[in-house]
């Protein structure tokens, strides 16, 4: 009846979508869109409720939406924590496309959200430039609270409320695309009440990326997602342990917030690799469904990746014709780190076999070590080194300053290099916030080369490396 219209309309003006939408996965023709419905414009008792009702995405390539093509209906339901993320295809390469969401309670009363756009990557024969940004270590509690959680030692600007400032800068430089290389949120900070069940979790993505910078990046910059301990379990997890979160839920909750796998394909995995152009393939592998125990003695039989992931790694580094390969890891395999710790292919005693034993595989394939570099996370410095086998590694170092810290270098007897095999251009002099910006420049007709530039939180270039 009219009644019900009207009572049906008045019920979507009450729908909103406060995170945004984001895009993932790009390819040459394809993408994923997503987005939440939700019940308020912003944070609620520090979270996002979210909000049955249908949505759906429209994408075109002009601006004002003439041709647009759009997606079947997604119903927004508590099982997907009132997610929407559907893929599309038959994408032109290296093309601007623009997209909105079309929502509400249902088909009789919606709204129409603000324009986005993302762009597709090049095609393989393609010799232009691409250009992204490596980020991670985004730690809402020390940036809002303090590593202390009361106020101290927290961003204390007057927009605090819009949340990183690096968010921001990054924007503004408009990269092709950003790579989120772990700990994108972190369950157990703070501490005392850290996160442990499905929807305590659900709340550390909702607070994080309801803040309006990141609402912002994401609506113009398209993204691909690793995770790593922090948005998995706890601080250096691996899958043993009887302690929530559990090993399967912090999997499952990883895939359900973030657009990294087509929510009807289960069987996906999380480690891909992306072709972008002629002269450029990433590769982004998975740290911790497939690890073995970080207390195991190392050895052959020890691993971070896994047997399948580490056979697919090989044959597809092989089988690549592209100039440059970069593999993006969300733990370091160059470092030096700190001696302490147990859990990444850097620490003699946690996984140092398989990373000499990969090193050694790229020497004895014969891979330049002028055509093969290393992007890591999880350190919350940035640096240049160089393995003893030539190969070099940039660690992005963590977004926000609050959640920075002075690194080890090569030689400290507190390092995994006390001996200094480690060559070691640039580290972080002070804590700094930042992050990592990479550039293929290649024009027609001219040699391409790549560079390597280390921001700190405001932008300012604080390093270069370029390879020709």
């Amino acid at each position: 009846t009219m009644l019900d219209v009207e009572q049906g309309r008045q019920a979507a003006a009450e729908v909103f979508h406060a995170q945004g939408e984001m895009v993932g996965e790009v390819t040459a023709t394809n993408a994923l869109l997503q987005s939440r419905l939700t019940a308020s414009t912003g944070l609620v008792e520090g979270d996002v409720p979210g909000a049955p009702g249908v949505a759906r995405f429209e994408f075109s390539t002009d601006a004002d939406f003439a041709s647009a093509r759009t997606t079947p209906w997604l119903r927004a339901g508590a099982e997907r924590d009132f997610i929407v993320r559907t893929p599309i295809g038959e994408l032109a390469p290296a093309t601007r496309y623009f997209y909105r969401l079309r929502f509400g309670v249902d088909e009789s009363a919606l709204k129409i959200g603000p324009t986005r756009s993302f762009i597709t990557l090049p095609g393989p024969g393609h010799e232009g430039t691409v250009r992204f940004v490596v980020a991670n270590c985004m730690n809402y509690s020390f940036f809002h609270r303090g590593a202390n959680n009361d106020g101290e030692g927290g961003y204390d600007g007057p927009d605090r409320h819009l949340g990183y400032p690096a968010a921001e800068v990054i924007e503004r430089l408009g990269p092709d695309f950003f790579i989120g290389a772990g700990d994108n949120v972190y369950y157990d900070h703070p501490a005392k009440g850290r996160a442990e069940t499905r929807i305590e979790l659900r709340r550390k993505w909702h607070e994080q990326f309801v803040q309006p910078r990141l609402v912002s990046l994401f609506a113009e910059v398209p993204t691909y997602w690793l995770k790593d301990d922090h948005d998995y379990r706890i601080n250096d997890s691996d899958p043993t342990g009887d302690y929530a979160p559990s090993h399967e839920l912090g999997i499952a909750t990883f895939r359900e917030q973030l657009p990294v796998v087509d929510p009807s394909d289960s069987g996906a995995t999380t480690y891909r690799t992306i072709r972008a152009g002629r002269h450029l393939q990433l590769w982004f592998v998975e740290g911790r469904d497939h690890r073995s125990p970080n207390k195991s003695p190392d050895g052959p039989g020890k691993t971070i990746w896994g047997g399948e992931q580490k056979a697919w790694l090989q044959r597809t580094l092989l089988a690549s014709d592209a100039t440059f390969k970069i593999l993006v890891s969300p733990t370091p395999m160059v470092g030096p780190d700190d001696a302490s710790k147990n859990d990444n292919h850097t620490n003699p005693g946690g996984f140092r076999h398989e990373g000499d034993a990969f090193f050694a595989w790229l020497r004895a394939n014969r891979v330049p070590t002028n055509r093969f570099f290393i992007l890591c996370g999880d350190r919350h410095w940035k640096y240049h080194s160089v393995h003893p086998a030539g190969y070099a590694e940039f660690s992005c170092g963590a977004l926000n300053r609050e959640n920075s810290r002075r690194g080890r270098s090569p030689g400290d007897p507190k390092s995994t290099d006390p001996k200094a095999t480690v060559v070691q251009p640039y580290t972080d002099p002070d804590p700094l916030g930042g992050f990592l910006e990479v550039e293929l420049a290649a024009g027609e007709g001219e040699s391409p080369a790549l560079t390597f530039r280390l921001r700190d939180d405001a932008g300012r270039q604080l390093y270069q490396s370029v390879v020709p």
